[in-house]
């Protein structure tokens, strides 16, 4: 089983999108669990961004029932892997381990995923077709490591 959590500031932008992204390219593969978080808590228990829901059902993907949720220090031991949007969150994510957590941390783009919050539909199109791309690369990535 492989446990992956995506984690952006506020969990209601890019990290359920890409939760949904991942979970619909995977299938319906038992052995792995797909979540995602936010490093801050100004949105636990809210749906994700409008936008996000809009992005997703264009390309078949329903995130509507997602809840924003906070990091907790549990997630360093539950997940395999944390992936973080960008180079803020990873810092965050990195103070916020506990020592000796057994998660591996990482930005999940070698490059940082903008947050389209305080943007248009465009900014969210943009973001959907990198989380997109870097889904389809990570599933490559663990199935290498079989």
């Amino acid at each position: 089983m492989t446990r992956i959590l995506f984690v952006c500031l506020g969990n209601i932008c890019r990290s359920p999108l890409a939760e949904g992204i991942l979970r619909a390219q995977a299938g319906d593969r038992p052995d792995m669990e797909v979540d995602s978080a936010g490093t801050a808590a100004w949105h636990v228990g809210k749906a994700p961004d409008p936008r996000s829901i809009a992005i997703a059902a264009r390309h078949g993907i329903d995130i509507s029932s997602l809840r924003a949720r906070q990091v907790c220090t549990e997630d360093f031991s539950r997940f395999d892997l944390i992936l973080a949007m960008d180079a803020a969150n990873l810092a965050d994510l990195e103070a916020l381990a506990p020592a000796g957590a057994p998660a591996r941390l990482r930005r999940f783009l070698d490059r940082d995923v903008p947050d389209p919050y305080y943007g248009g539909a465009d900014g969210f199109a943009d973001v959907h077709e990198m989380l997109e791309r870097g889904c389809a690369a990570l599933l490559a990535e663990l199935a290498g490591r079989r």
